[in-house]
C-alpha cells in the first residue's frame, strides 16, 4: 500500500470499493480489517482513496466481498490508472463529477457554447441530449435526471463558492423553442451573483474548462467533449487553468452587467416574431 496524493478517480473507486463492503458483506471498516489481516486505517484510508492498494490488497478485498476473478480483473484493470494526474474515461460516467462537485469547496467555470450544468433547467438539458443525439433515446431521461440531482450542491445552506463564466456564444445558440430560452434565461438571471458573461467580442478563449478547488485535496482541472472526460491534477495544468481565469476577470462583465445583458436576450424573445413563439410579450 502507497501513500500518494488522491484523484478524483481514486476517490470514486475507493467509495466503490466501500460500497460493495456494505452491500456483499457483513462487516463495518474495523471488522473488515480484522477479517483482512490489516490495520484499520489501511481500510479506511483505501476506501477514501487517499493509498494505492496493491494489486494483492485489491484481490484480497474483493475476494472477501464474494467478488468472482472477472469481477477482480476488472476493477483492476479500472484501478491500474486511478492515481495518474492525467486521466480521462467515458462520458456517461456519472459518479466521478458528481463526487467532485460534491466534496468541492469552490468551483470556477468557463463555457462556451452551452449553460454549464449546475446552472442549466431541466428541459434545457433534456434537449441538449436530445439534440446531441449520441445517447440512446432510453438512457437521456436518467442523465437528466442526474445533471439536476447534482445540482442540490446549489441548495445547500453552506453553499460552496462558485464563478460561472459564460460566452455570449451560449445565449446565442438556438437550442429548442423561444419558451426553453427564455426559461434558461431566467434561471441565469437568478444567479448573476455567481455569473459573469463574456462577450460576443471576446474570443480568444476556445476551450470550456472548469477548476475544482478541495479543502484537503489537490485542485482539479476538469473539461469534457462528447466522447471523454480529462481530469488533470498536474500543478501546471491547475496554474495554467488558474491564469486563464485571472483572464477572464479582466474581460467579463460584471455581475450587474450580466444581469442587463440577459435581460437584453429575454426582451429579443419577446420581440422576435420569427422566433417560433408569439405569445412571450
Amino acid at each position: 500500500m502507497t501513500a500518494i496524493i488522491s484523484t478524483p478517480c481514486s476517490r470514486e473507486l475507493g467509495d466503490e470499493l466501500r460500497r460493495l463492503r456494505e452491500t456483499s458483506t457483513e462487516f463495518h471498516g474495523r471488522a473488515m480489517a480484522v477479517q483482512l489481516g490489516w490495520d484499520p486505517s489501511k481500510v479506511s484510508d483505501i476506501e477514501l482513496g487517499k493509498v494505492r492498494a496493491s494489486d494483492v490488497d485489491i484481490v484480497q478485498y474483493l475476494a472477501t466481498c464474494g467478488k468472482n476473478i472477472d469481477f477482480i480483473d476488472a476493477f483492476r484493470g479500472r484501478y491500474y490508472n486511478a492515481f495518474d494526474l492525467y486521466f480521462a474515461q467515458l462520458p456517461d460516467n456519472l459518479r466521478t463529477l458528481a463526487m467532485m462537485e460534491a466534496m468541492a469547496t469552490k468551483i470556477v467555470s468557463y463555457d462556451i457554447l452551452t449553460v454549464h450544468g449546475l446552472l442549466q433547467t431541466e428541459f434545457y438539458a433534456r434537449e441538449l441530449f436530445v439534440d446531441g443525439q449520441f445517447e440512446a433515446p432510453q438512457d437521456i431521461e436518467r442523465f437528466v435526471q442526474a445533471r439536476m440531482e447534482r445540482q442540490a450542491i446549489m441548495r445547500r445552506p453552506n453553499r460552496l463558492e462558485c464563478v460561472f463564466y459564460l460566452h455570449e456564444f451560449a445565449l446565442r445558440m438556438r437550442l429548442g423553442d423561444a419558451s426553453l430560452r427564455e426559461d434558461q434565461y431566467l434561471r441565469l438571471l437568478f444567479n448573476t451573483h455567481i455569473l459573469r458573461i463574456v462577450p460576443a467580442h471576446v474570443t480568444a478563449f476556445r476551450s470550456a474548462v472548469t477548476l475544482y478547488e478541495f479543502g484537503k485535496a489537490a485542485p482539479v482541472v476538469y473539461t469534457d467533449t462528447d466522447t471523454a472526460e480529462v481530469y488533470a491534477q498536474d500543478s501546471v495544468a491547475v496554474a495554467r487553468t488558474k491564469r486563464l481565469f485571472q483572464r477572464l476577470d479582466a474581460v467579463a462583465l460584471d455581475a450587474e452587467q450580466s444581469k442587463r445583458k440577459l435581460a437584453e436576450y429575454v426582451s429579443g424573445l419577446r420581440e422576435d416574431p420569427h422566433d417560433g413563439r408569439t405569445d412571450l410579450a
